[in-house]
């Protein structure tokens, strides 16, 4: 069958894992590490167009937008104010990597923790920036912190939700991504006009990192993480928290400390996951760590995010009017996160990747079309404000898709889909591949944007048709399938079965 779409009538037995309001609070508080990560994306293209910011540090830029016969496809051509945006991601590559030994040895709690102290000290740093190498050393801490939390967070995530809800609650981290994007584009409209606007955005970075620190230090650890460090007691205190009174807490947690061991005999007692994550048996999994995050960010979403306001100013817009035009972009995004969360449980994952990829399609080829009988080759014709306005509808349509689809998804899915013993690792080569695919993107879209012109966008429309295909036949539909019985979902696929048949452990329960 391709795509595999996966029954549910299967040997699973539930525990009764509802809804509680620790859950509920446990999630939320789990997936407030999402806002580092949007306040960076939403703060770091509004700073590169404020005024004060370019004559400190890029003055390079202000000439080129002074020329009147510049092409404005290339006035922020600037290899050293994308290293700016991209240098986090070099470091968010590394961090992501590194996070896997400690969120396995310590906990996916306490990377959290230690990724929203290293964060914060990078918004000190980039707040009271004097030079270039004071803002790159800001951006390498805060690509550490956000490798630490994005690694950690989404396993957190998917570990402790209730099977039936587990789209629903991962969501909650790419919703507050959303909730940074929108905060940072606001405060970067408020800021604008001032001398030390750019201060006082880069710095209250800080903000967030506190918030979403303070939150992960009163939570426990998910109980797969401290069965998997030998912690019952503490992995039973966590069950009955987040599952409450009523629920068979000694029943699932026999369930787990079962599977662990059974997952540890399977891969190897001694046997580095990093290692035991490229053998044959684990190679779906791994094929859908590596491409679905780089599907994700070919997509284009997030140096549309980056530089947002460059783009709008470039295609007419003022400057406060191409921040106000942002913030919209992050509202519309922010609005299309919570429709996933509703309908991800209810119409699966392979459907809303295919239709937001189908819509984003629509989207980049549309702007294109636009930018090409505008602007044309030489980008330097008077775009009227009807076509400015017309640019922006699309590309909030195209943000919609994104927020529906891949952007909550990608987070999700390599979250969900690894066996017990290799998810920490599994999860940070996913993260790692974001973070490299989105370093290289960023640092070469203004480069891109110069040359290609309106070629950029049929670039990404290119892509955006392989993704939707290669989801059409190699994914299989996971929604509400336990995270012990995953193994299953993909023996019955058309394709994957013959890399994991008889790999399956035997299902006697549902341990979350």
């Amino acid at each position: 069958m391709v795509g595999g779409a996966f029954s549910m009538d299967g040997p699973f037995t539930s525990f009764n894992g509802g809804i509680t309001a620790s859950v509920v609070i446990t999630c939320i508080v789990a997936a407030s590490s999402g806002l580092i990560f949007g306040y960076d994306i939403g703060i770091s293209g509004g700073v590169t167009t404020m005024v004060p910011f370019l004559e400190k540090f890029f003055p390079s830029v202000l000439k080129k937008e002074a020329e009147a016969k510049t092409n404005m496809y290339c006035v922020y051509d600037s290899m050293t104010l994308t290293a700016f945006t991209s240098s986090l991601y070099i470091a968010g590559l590394a961090g992501s990597l590194v996070a896997s030994r400690l969120t396995a040895a310590f906990g996916r709690r306490n990377t959290m923790v230690l990724g929203g102290f290293t964060f914060l000290l990078g918004g000190a740093i980039n707040g009271g920036a004097a030079n270039i190498a004071m803002l790159i050393l800001g951006r390498l801490f805060l690509g550490f912190g956000i490798g630490f939390t994005n690694q950690a967070a989404p396993v957190y995530l998917s570990e402790v939700a209730p099977p039936k809800w587990r789209g629903a609650f991962n969501t909650g981290f790419e919703f507050f991504i959303g909730v940074g994007v929108v905060a940072a584009s606001c405060i970067n409209f408020a800021a604008a006009n001032h001398p030390w606007g750019w201060r006082v955005s880069l710095g209250l970075a800080m903000v967030p990192a506190a918030i979403m620190t303070g939150g992960a230090l009163m939570i426990r650890d998910t109980p797969t993480s401290l069965v998997e460090r030998g912690q019952l007691a503490e992995a039973r205190r966590s069950l009955l928290r987040v599952r409450g009174k009523e629920a068979n807490v000694e029943a699932e947690l026999a369930e787990l400390v079962k599977c662990s061991e059974m997952a540890r005999v399977a891969a190897g007692e001694n046997r580095e996951p990093l290692v035991t994550i490229f053998e044959r048996q684990n190679r779906p999994h791994l094929v859908m760590a590596i491409g679905i995050p780089f599907f994700q960010q070919v997509t284009g979403i997030n140096v549309v995010a980056f530089y947002a306001p460059v783009l709008f100013q470039s295609v007419g817009f003022g400057n406060d009017s191409a921040l106000v035009a942002a913030i919209i972009l992050g509202l519309v995004n922010l609005g299309s996160i919570l429709v996933s969360a509703f309908v991800v449980d209810r119409f699966g994952r392979r459907f809303l990747f295919m239709l937001g990829g189908i819509q984003m399609f629509v989207c980049q080829v549309a702007v294109a079309v636009v930018l090409g009988v505008t602007e044309g080759d030489s980008g330097t014709k008077h775009i009227t404000k009807g076509y400015t306005i017309l640019v922006l509808v699309l590309m909030c349509i195209y943000s919609a898709g994104f927020g529906l689809s891949w952007g909550p998804l990608n987070w999700l899915l390599p979250s969900e889909i690894f066996p017990t013993k290799i998810r920490p690792a599994g999860q940070s080569i996913s993260v790692a591949v974001n973070f490299g695919t989105t370093f290289v993107l960023s640092q070469t879209f203004l480069i891109m944007l110069c040359h290609f012109k309106y070629g950029t966008f049929v670039f990404y429309g290119g892509w955006l048709v392989a993704m939707t295909v290669f989801i059409g036949l190699f994914l299989p539909e996971t929604k509400g399938v336990p995270l012990d019985s995953m193994l299953a979902v993909w023996e019955r696929h058309w394709y994957w079965g013959r890399f994991v048949k008889g790999q399956a452990l035997p299902q006697q329960g549902n341990s979350h």
